[in-house]
């Protein structure tokens, strides 16, 4: 039999469309682990990959999912592909007949398949469960392992409780979330000796409760790294967005001692991206936690440090090392640098956006809400591609998604291939020329007032949800003066400090900087936060790794 699971919660999946053949799935799969494993089965790759999400919502774990290739609508590796981005550890099997197995082999690049068995598997003792023994024995004991979940009791309308669950979700945290309204949460309060007036309240696996817990008293709490190992480092790296992740891969793989900090979750704005298509490599595309998630492990692979939740706040320079301050007042130093800060989305200045903002005004994709959008109205303030990738996200769920633009379409600033999914897609549709003026409700998002720009003409519009991606600003005003920056505070670097020919004022060494070496030497930049950047992932990562080998010349040059 296999070994008993680690909680009573974690589930094999199976979905096949013949009813059948699934209900013979299941019952396989019942007699062999049905002590140890809740089996869920499913009919179709729609409702299969609801029952994912649902199963995340509740914080459950997810340790093998099976579907058949050949199903309308939906086959097994489209399935596969999406369930990919739900559930990024859970094994996966293709069942597939003699004549698909050239597909199935496809898939192993595709989504990462485990294994595929051909049907009919008759006898299961000899075709079915050694194979799921063996990727049960493996995910026991990868990354992925059972580990008590976090649980979070919040409010629905909550913005700190909003905060608390995107955070959890963005930094891999298993959690489930109990909402203050229902008899369970009101236990879970009780049993923390709360009233629920100070929300969120976390319970932490060790049983420790958070009221209203800030980022780095979290992190701490359910198991990130938020401390160095060490006062000195050959390099440091600031920001854990696609350019610092490229940076730790390649700092810490080349023999660097390495450690990259992030003040949130690595990712920056790429890890909220639903789907990235147009990254080198990823052909049916990845969601940016995917990504993040695969580049997070590979950094810790080759020994990088990743410490979360550590917000910066100070650069020095004393002699050779560099020093990086953090808002508690503690420091670290190195060698050398790399600003890979990235930028964060600028605030819609409308009547009522601050008030609402957690409460159906979210900056950036917010994930971790789109269920909750099922079967409503959304609306999106943006015209760049991570607008259109929401936008597309969205709208599996929404009724409908409504993308608000100032200028007349989406053709001056989002990549042409999601404009032409945008328009093949019945329920999204797009607004030109109008802004929003105002957000309005009582505790939560019920309506936008809306204005054409050339007109003037104004509106107001029922709404629930509104996601904001309008414009990026540099996250450098810690910076001050260390560095050169530009007037809208982009880090300048290379060719950028010496347009007149001379050198940066206070540069004392006898070469000019690197490509991305900023004013200070020792110092670079990688990816968006870097003026006049390409402001794409691939160019991102590039830089991050460009960045290490100038550090190389750098470093022994010194």
């Amino acid at each position: 039999m296999a070994q008993a699971a680690d909680t009573a919660r974690t589930v094999i999946l199976t979905v096949d469309d013949d009813p059948g053949v699934s209900r013979a799935v299941a019952r396989d799969l019942r007699r062999r682990y049905g002590e140890s494993y809740r089996i869920v089965r499913a009919e179709s790759g729609e409702s299969a990959l609801q029952a994912l999400r649902e199963l995340k919502l509740r914080g459950d774990l997810v340790a093998v999912i099976l579907a058949d290739y050949r199903m309308p609508r939906m086959n097994g590796i489209e399935f596969l592909e999406q369930a990919l981005d739900v559930y990024p550890g859970a094994r996966r099997v293709l069942l597939t007949a003699y004549a698909d197995t050239g597909a199935a082999i496809d898939a192993i690049n595709v989504v990462d398949l485990d294994h595929y068995l051909l049907k009919p598997w008759d006898p299961p003792e000899e075709k079915l469960y050694p194979v799921l023994d063996d990727l049960l024995e493996a995910w026991r004991t990868s990354a992925y392992r059972p580990v008590p979940s976090t649980k979070v009791v919040g409010h629905r309308w909550s913005a700190r409780s909003s905060d608390v669950r995107e955070f959890l979700a963005r930094n891999q945290v298993p959690y489930r979330w109990y909402s203050v309204e229902e008899p369970e949460g009101q236990r879970l309060l009780s049993a923390a000796g709360q009233d629920g007036r100070r929300l969120p309240v976390v319970v932490t696996p060790d049983g420790s409760v958070l009221v209203e817990p800030e980022a780095p008293e979290l992190a701490a709490r359910v198991g990130l790294a938020t401390t160095p190992t060490a006062d000195f480092y050959d390099l440091v790296v600031i920001g854990g967005g696609p350019a610092g992740l490229g940076a730790a891969v390649y700092g810490a793989s080349e023999g660097l001692r390495t450690v990259l900090v992030e003040r949130s979750a690595t990712g920056g704005q790429a890890g909220q991206s639903s789907r990235i298509e147009n990254y080198l490599g990823f052909p049916d595309g990845v969601s940016g936690a995917q990504l993040t998630d695969r580049a997070r492990r590979q950094a810790a692979k080759f020994g990088a440090e990743i410490l979360t939740a550590r917000e910066v706040t100070g650069l020095e320079v004393n002699g050779a090392a560099r020093i990086v301050r953090f808002a508690d007042g503690s420091a670290i130093a190195a060698h050398s640098v790399i600003l890979a800060t990235g930028v964060q989305y600028r605030q819609l200045e409308a009547e009522g956006c601050t008030d609402l903002t957690g409460c159906g005004v979210f900056y950036g994709s917010a994930l971790t809400e789109a269920s909750a959008c099922q079967g409503q109205d959304v609306y999106i303030v943006g015209g760049a591609n991570s607008a259109g990738q929401a936008a597309m996200y969205l709208s599996r769920f929404a009724k409908s998604v409504t993308l608000l633009v100032r200028g007349p379409d989406l053709s001056a600033s989002m990549s042409h291939y999601l404009i032409q999914q945008i328009e093949e897609a019945p329920n999204i549709a797009v607004r030109g020329h109008t802004v929003v003026d105002a957000a309005l409700g009582s505790g939560r998002l019920e309506r936008l007032s809306l204005r054409h720009v050339s007109t003037g003409e104004g509106e107001q519009v029922d709404a629930q949800w509104m996601f904001v991606f309008i414009g990026a600003a540099p996250l450098t005003d810690w910076l001050g003066g260390t560095v050169l920056r530009d007037e809208r505070g982009f880090i300048l670097a290379g060719p950028d400090l010496t347009a007149d020919g001379r050198p940066p004022a206070g540069w004392e060494l006898d070469r000019p900087p690197y490509h991305l070496e900023t004013s200070v030497p020792g110092v670079f930049v990688a990816g968006d936060a870097r003026a006049e950047s390409a402001k794409r992932v691939a160019s991102a990562v590039g830089e991050g790794a460009m960045a290490v080998m100038l550090v190389h010349r750098y470093l022994e040059q010194s």
